[in-house]
């Protein structure tokens, strides 16, 4: 396989565990789609770096389990923020 792919699931997987992002962090910070950094940090790094791979994988699970929360913060805050757009009412759902 491509040196390239090997160095970017590398790459991908020490910033998922040096920042504890998420999967869905990653695309934008790389240029992949959320599928190819899945397949980075599940597939082809534990075949590279067996030891990262499962610290890498801890910290996905981790974040997993804690999605709901996230999700439910991020609905708090879009309707506690007056939407300047939309004349201060809470944003459209």
């Amino acid at each position: 396989m491509n040196d390239a792919i090997w160095t970017q699931a590398a790459n991908t997987g020490e910033r998922i565990c040096k920042t504890k992002a998420t999967g869905g962090d990653m695309p934008g910070t790389f240029g992949v789609s959320k599928s190819t950094v899945h397949k980075d940090v599940t597939e082809r790094l534990p075949r590279i770096q067996p030891q990262p791979a499962r610290a890498i994988k801890a910290v996905l699970e981790y974040n997993q389990v804690e999605r709901h929360l996230r999700g439910g913060e991020a609905t708090r805050k879009q309707y506690q923020e007056p939407d300047v757009v939309n004349g201060g009412w809470p944003h459209p759902v």
